[in-house]
């Protein structure tokens, strides 16, 4: 449904969760993690996660790949196709018409959206074989083969969420036995050790207090706030990145940005800070009669959303309130 929370912050994104340090405002998982990790250096109060004792360059690939295949394979898409029809909430009519909004028009009949979920199970049926002859063939606790008594790292992480998600839906798996523990006991097993490591963790940490604070209160907190990154300031637009060029993108030039899978038609428009190979930063400013060229800012109390390049795209909008072409 609407997030008019985000709305409080002008943020028209849609998905959640997102991460807010000072005013800068990171959206989709994947930066998210990086962000955090960059934010809290291992200590003991934060311990680093775990990394295989004799690192290789097949490790330091794995978890990229892994960041990006939920969604360039189309796991997270096929996953969300197996949300049950029972579950109370799907009946609502706002919830489908929102969904719609988010996914795009349906199937239409009984039988074409019986043929979606078929087709999206055989998907992540082919998801939980691949791991399971694969990256699990060996027997192994964590993706990247450490012990078990160390945690899932972040590879583990990128590569669970949707897996976990789906264990947690009765009936989203399909038929009884098609996906199974039976059938992938390793990739069931890895699971299991997920949540339980994830659920000691909250119990370890459970006399830590945390601030639970409504939406208004969130946007008071977050508009006083300073800058995370004030050196995005210094870096600007990356102008040897071809988009740049191709667009015709510069900083101070207005542009909007939106993720290329889900939710496509919420648009964040704002003022374009910096853009490298790995990011996109706007700051969201007033723009009511604005005529073209650079918006200039004061900056006060507006927020700067982070996007990653990779699943995104970014156009500049043009004077006429037209667009240039999107990459």
């Amino acid at each position: 449904m609407p997030r008019q929370d985000l709305l409080r912050l002008s943020i028209t994104h849609r998905r959640i969760p997102i991460l807010s340090i000072g005013r800068d405002i990171y959206l989709d998982s994947r930066l998210i993690l990086q962000k955090l990790e960059q934010a809290f250096p291992p200590s003991e109060t934060y311990p680093a996660l775990p990394v295989p004792s004799s690192s290789s360059p097949e490790s330091a690939l794995l978890e990229p790949l892994l960041r990006s295949s939920a969604i360039d394979n189309g796991i997270f898409a096929s996953g969300a196709k197996l949300i049950p029809t029972t579950l109370p909430l799907t009946k609502d009519p706002k919830f489908q018409k929102d969904r719609a909004d988010f996914f795009g028009p349906g199937p239409g009949s009984k039988e074409a959206a019986a043929g979606q979920v078929a087709e999206a199970l055989a998907d992540i049926k082919a998801h939980f074989e691949l791991l399971e002859s694969t990256i699990f063939s060996d027997n192994r606790c964590w993706v990247l083969g450490t012990p078990e008594e160390q945690g899932p790292s972040m590879a583990d992480i990128e590569a669970v969420w949707v897996l976990h998600w789906l264990t947690t839906l009765p009936g989203a798996l399909g038929p009884k036995g098609y996906i199974s523990a039976e059938k992938f006991p390793r990739v069931f097993g890895w699971i299991a050790r997920f949540d339980k490591a994830v659920n000691a963790l909250k119990k370890k940490h459970k006399g830590v207090q945390s601030l639970v604070v409504k939406g208004d209160e969130a946007e008071r907190i977050i508009r006083s706030a300073g800058f995370n990154e004030e050196d995005w300031d210094k870096k600007g637009v990356d102008t040897t990145e071809p988009i740049v060029t191709a667009l015709g993108l510069e900083r101070g030039g207005l542009v909007e940005a939106w993720p290329t899978d889900t939710g496509v038609g919420h648009r964040d428009l704002g003022v374009l800070v910096g853009l490298d190979g790995k990011e996109v930063v706007i700051e969201k400013v007033e723009t009511k009669g604005w005529s073209g060229g650079n918006v200039e800012s004061d900056g006060k109390g507006n927020v700067r959303v982070h996007l990653p390049r990779h699943g995104f795209r970014v156009r500049a909008v043009k004077a006429d309130g037209g667009k240039s072409s999107n990459l």
